[in-house]
């Protein structure tokens, strides 16, 4: 698959690929589950759009070794994403007088990638201050709304929806609302800043952030390949082919990653590591 067909999928624009749970990524995510007594219905069903689209967006992390993982795809509430990350733990750092939080696992390989980078004259910084690491679950409701309510009152002017179903999306519990603005983008109503893209390659949605799983750290030097080299021998990888400076750490060596399901996509000059989900059936 090219890029240009990839997005085109992730965009809404094409229907999703039938049998994809015989894809390698499916069978790799399912084998990784087993081992923590999971099953790939239960954390992810099939039938199940916002799920669905999430595990294509944001799934690679599902694969990760040697870290604490959600056991759903997408965590649906604030008490959840507290549960799991107080289980987890967190190891706070200051970088650039910025306080980035991340798994202990995950923070250690971080740091060794920064000495790493120093000491080769490269910088390696978090982009977008303390958001660049662990986020809350209203961080995540927040930044949805800030797609998500624009984007209603521009179809609304664009004659696309009315008034009344608008107020009705407004209402909706987060899992409907967002299964729903899904629904809406397949008939070309995208609900990104710019509203020409999924809304999913724009912000995730509420639970289903990898920043929540505190996996994820943003990088203001994400586009010299040279930082992004020196992550990589440290376990960190670009994995969401729409975020550019969203690195995540999976703690494999990037010769292991094929075998976790997981292809690797160029674009815009950088290497992404996405979800393999070509059906293999």
């Amino acid at each position: 698959m090219s890029v240009e067909e990839f997005q085109k999928r992730e965009n809404g624009c094409a229907p999703l690929a039938r049998g994809a749970e015989g894809s390698p990524f499916h069978a790799a995510l399912g084998r990784a589950l087993v081992r923590r007594g999971l099953s790939l219905e239960t954390f992810c069903p099939a039938a199940d759009v916002l799920t669905r689209r999430v595990l294509e967006e944001y799934g690679a992390m599902f694969v990760a070794e040697g870290v604490a993982l959600p056991d759903a795809c997408v965590l649906e509430t604030e008490e959840a994403v507290e549960r799991f990350q107080r289980e987890a733990g967190w190891r706070a750092e200051v970088m650039d007088g910025e306080v980035v939080e991340l798994q202990p696992v995950a923070m250690a390989a971080l740091l060794d990638a920064r000495e790493e980078a120093a000491q080769a004259g490269l910088r390696l910084t978090p982009r977008g201050g303390s958001e660049a690491g662990r986020r809350s679950f209203a961080d995540s409701l927040r930044l949805w709304r800030s797609r998500c309510d624009p984007a209603l009152e521009h179809w609304c002017g664009e004659g696309r929806l009315d008034g009344a179903e608008a107020e009705r999306l407004r209402g909706l519990p987060l899992r409907e609302q967002a299964s729903a603005v899904l629904e809406l983008e397949r008939g070309g109503v995208f609900f990104s800043k710019y509203f020409d893209k999924s809304i999913l390659q724009s912000v995730a949605a509420p639970g289903a952030s990898q920043h929540l799983a505190m996996l994820a750290f943003d990088v203001a030097e994400f586009q010299d390949a040279r930082v992004g080299a020196v992550l990589a021998r440290h376990g960190w990888f670009q994995t969401v082919l729409s975020d550019l400076p969203h690195f995540t750490y999976l703690g494999l060596a990037e010769r292991d990653l094929p075998a976790r399901g997981l292809r690797r996509v160029e674009s815009a000059g950088q290497t992404f590591w996405v979800p393999d989900m070509e059906s293999r059936q």
